[in-house]
């Protein structure tokens, strides 16, 4: 249960490192002369003409909203799918053109975290949904005083994005509280709907079972689909978180699944296939439906799990 794209470079191809949190601040960058010379022609949502003078070299990443979108900004970590390219700020290189559709594939998902490069963080923090935003990334916000070999980036320079921000997913559950029944776990949010969770002293449910904690209003979530999540995970027996995309800083997006096909653990699944959009799900899951007689981790044999999932959205 782990987010895909960390910033790696094979055979040309620059794939992002994920993330996730909650409200939406202020912008973490502004423009400037450097991202105002970048010049960007072309319809929102498709592939860009990007020209810029060379050597573009802020001394902070700067952002220019090149088409307004018509939505707040994007919160800290909240996924969205976007259409990239990215450039050599020094050289005027293009590194990648990628999702914009096309030959350059379907849109891809993408958020600000701690482990994503500092600079496209604050650039997505600069767009909203229908946003197309130029950052210019000076080294330091970049890949750092070694650059990036593999790239091509050397020393020093630094690094153009252009963005079309296509679509966003909810950074938190948003539905109407429910109430549980006896011996669930109890459940408390953080301000940022980071979940905390107490388990009972008694023994755990001998089957699956599935409480609403938060009933969205969404899309109904169908076997098969892919569906972004915020999720924690503890053990019965301990009440040890064991896994939480919550402390990784980042929702997962995962293929859920009635049959055997799903990239969850069927308890998982069947906690989401059904559910609406904006929902957070309470779930208990026995080994038959965890992980069984064989450790996973930090997981024992013949455990029995609980989750908290926040659905926040169906790609």
């Amino acid at each position: 249960m782990r987010s895909s794209f960390a910033l790696v470079a094979t055979a040309g191809i620059i794939a992002l490192t994920l993330s996730g949190c909650a409200s939406a601040p202020a912008p973490e960058a502004e423009p400037g002369n450097s991202s105002s010379a970048v010049t960007v022609k072309g319809e929102f949502g498709e592939a860009p003409r990007v020209t810029f003078p060379t050597p573009l070299a802020p001394e902070e990443t700067q952002c220019t909203e090149i088409i307004t979108g018509d939505d707040e900004h994007l919160a800290a970590g909240q996924m969205a799918l976007v259409g990239l390219a990215v450039y050599n700020g020094a050289t005027g290189e293009e590194l990648q053109v990628t999702g914009f559709g096309g030959d350059t594939g379907e849109p891809v998902p993408l958020a600000s975290s701690e482990t994503t490069l500092p600079g496209l963080a604050k650039a997505l923090s600069c767009g909203s949904v229908g946003s197309r935003v130029a950052a210019v990334v000076p080294e330091k916000d970049g890949f750092g005083p070694n650059g990036n070999q593999q790239l091509g980036i050397a020393p020093g320079e630094s690094l153009v994005f252009v963005l079309d921000i296509q679509r966003a997913f909810l950074p938190r559950a948003n539905g109407a509280v429910r109430l549980t029944r006896d011996g669930f776990p109890a459940v408390v949010l953080a301000p940022d709907g980071r979940p905390g969770i107490t388990v009972p002293k008694s023994d755990p449910f001998e089957t699956t079972e599935v409480e609403v904690l938060k009933e969205g209003s969404g899309q109904v979530v169908e076997s098969g689909d892919s569906v972004v999540v915020h999720y924690t995970g503890v053990t019965w027996a301990d009440g040890e978180v064991f896994d939480s995309s919550w402390e990784k800083g980042a929702p997962t997006i995962m293929t859920v699944s009635d049959g055997a096909d799903g990239q969850a653990i069927p308890g998982f699944s069947k906690a989401i296939v059904g559910q609406k959009v904006g929902s957070q799900v309470a779930v208990v899951i026995p080994p038959s439906d965890g992980y069984g007689d064989q450790a996973s981790g930090p997981i024992p044999a013949n455990s029995t799990l609980f989750f908290v999932i926040d659905i926040l959205g169906v790609v």
